[in-house]
């Protein structure tokens, strides 16, 4: 496996605390890229938020840090936040985060 679909796995583990869903099924996780460094590697990570007012957003990014460091082969990790493209659920949701949220 990758570190890419490692980290993509450890994040899974990290839900949005309103809505109790994993960031990856909401698809909150736009790109997760990493560069092999002589002590591990250095993992970037791209995502968004629900909305660009999210109030838990330093908590939700926080967590994702945390979640991709703790990684095996993880030796650094950056987050960051961007809103383009503005997250729409019906574009980057699973079909299990739609349905636990609603919307069909």
């Amino acid at each position: 496996m990758s570190v890419e679909s490692n980290v993509r796995d450890s994040l899974r583990s990290v839900e949005d605390p309103e809505m109790k869903i994993s960031v990856i099924e909401l698809g909150l996780i736009y790109s997760i890229s990493a560069e092999q460094k002589e002590e591990g590697s250095h993992v970037e990570i791209d995502m968004t938020l629900t909305s660009p007012g999210c109030p838990i957003a330093p908590e939700l990014m926080a967590a994702v840090h945390r979640a991709a460091e703790q990684t095996d082969g993880v030796s650094s990790a950056h987050v960051n936040l961007t809103f383009s493209p503005v997250w729409d659920p019906r574009k980057h949701a699973s079909e299990d985060a739609l349905i636990d949220m609603g919307i069909f």
